[in-house]
């Protein structure tokens, strides 16, 4: 935890932000038996301005929704943050068949009684932890009334036929919604109106440099400054619908740097990892001459990493 709070402030995040999460962790510790749940930070995500907002709303109380396109870092954050705050994680991906037996739990029969097993929202608000409500727009509105109670100021879960259930006080719930998925919707004014809203900005060049760099310490920096490029390409052709956002993929090019590195070359790994995520022939043509304009197809690990 010292080690990320040191990265924070060495990238400028306000240092009494980072002391209301210091005093948080101290006035809530978390239940040890979670503590396989607290995240670990294998990598950092980079921007000041959307650290402090997060840190903000998650000291007032509040709920967080991060909002933006993919290839953002939203999920990144929420592992962050939970990191941070040394918050055991559930997380719930949405998807258009949720519904409140999946959030908050549902009856079993375990041979000899019926039971009830408790859901990852349950299991947040007891014990005080992090949801991660993931994709929050891919389920439909009704499914999601169950939560209401949870987010607003009641802070409770009504479980019928069972106990009323009064949210940690240390609890909170992240959600993340991405614009133009194909199943997505809107979200009512009642569930948005529950959450802090943050729109996440396309990471910037320089920070995607400082990811890969923190990622592949021993990337030779003309290599990783060409990565760089071409996602940025990559995302300018999806702004101008000339690919799809398919292509556009953060975990795809350090996917590719990884298959690099357990040696492939440069061209099969992004094929892989870039080129294959579309299905469509004349749209990997584009991606692949893009992509070939910036990384020649016969790189190996020797040339990609200096170590």
């Amino acid at each position: 935890m010292a080690e990320l709070t040191e990265l924070l402030e060495k990238e400028g995040v306000d240092k009494g932000l980072l002391a209301g999460a210091a005093e948080f962790r101290k006035a809530y510790p978390a239940d040890p038996d979670f503590a396989d749940r607290i995240p670990e930070v294998s990598a950092l995500y980079y921007g000041k301005t959307v650290w402090e907002e997060a840190v903000a709303v998650l000291l007032s109380g509040r709920n967080l929704l991060l909002a933006g396109p993919k290839a953002t870092g939203k999920n990144l954050l929420c592992e962050n943050l939970a990191a941070l705050f040394g918050r055991p994680v559930w997380n719930v991906s949405f998807h258009i068949g949720t519904d409140a037996a999946g959030l908050i739990g549902t009856d079993t029969f375990d041979g000899e009684k019926v039971s009830f097993r408790k859901g990852p929202v349950y299991m947040s608000a007891e014990k005080g932890g992090f949801c991660i409500l993931d994709e929050i727009n891919m389920a439909r509105n009704e499914s999601l009334a169950v939560l209401h109670a949870a987010l607003d100021h009641r802070r409770i879960i009504d479980v019928p036929g069972y106990d009323l259930i009064r949210v940690d006080r240390a609890a909170r719930f992240i959600a993340t919604m991405n614009y133009g998925y194909a199943g997505t919707r809107d979200l009512n004014e009642a569930l948005s109106s529950r959450f802090a809203i943050i729109t996440m900005p396309q990471i910037t060049e320089e920070n995607m440099l400082r990811l890969l760099q923190r990622n592949f310490p021993d990337i030779s920096e003309r290599i990783a400054g060409q990565f760089v490029k071409l996602f940025g390409e990559l995302a300018r052709k999806a702004e101008k619908s000339e690919i799809s956002d398919r292509a556009v993929d953060m975990r795809g090019m350090l996917d590719a740097l990884d298959l690099i590195r357990q040696g492939l070359s440069s061209g099969q790994a992004l094929e892989l990892t870039i080129v294959s995520k579309t299905f469509d022939r004349y749209e990997q043509t584009l991606i692949r001459d893009c992509i070939g304009s910036r990384i020649p197809a016969d790189l190996d690990r020797s040339l990609v990493f200096t170590g």
